[in-house]
């Protein structure tokens, strides 16, 4: 989940740019904008799923997005136990996920 600043990310509603260096800031903000884009989609041929939420979206609307994406992977994913009950046998450095 991204929780995304107009300013630094070049909300194209809210960015309004600062009239000193103005192309500077231009450039800055659409690097930044090309950044998320290419990380966004990284994640998703990963077959992670992305969440951006704005500082301008209604925060109410934006849990309720969140809830609902949770509850959806918690419906996919069975709950793993947290703690020292947990079998934290390693293979080559990493954490046995099939335990």
């Amino acid at each position: 989940m991204f929780i995304d600043g107009c300013f630094w990310h070049y909300c194209e509603e809210h960015t309004h740019l600062p009239k000193a260096n103005a192309n500077l800031w231009r450039r800055k903000l659409l690097a930044n904008r090309l950044r998320d884009a290419s990380n966004e989609a990284i994640l998703v041929s990963e077959s992670w799923r992305v969440l951006r939420i704005w500082e301008h979206d209604d925060p109410e609307e934006a849990a309720r997005v969140v809830e609902i994406e949770l509850d959806r992977c918690a419906a996919i994913v069975p709950a793993t136990p947290v703690g020292p009950a947990r079998d934290m046998t390693l293979i080559e450095g990493k954490p046995d996920s099939t335990r």
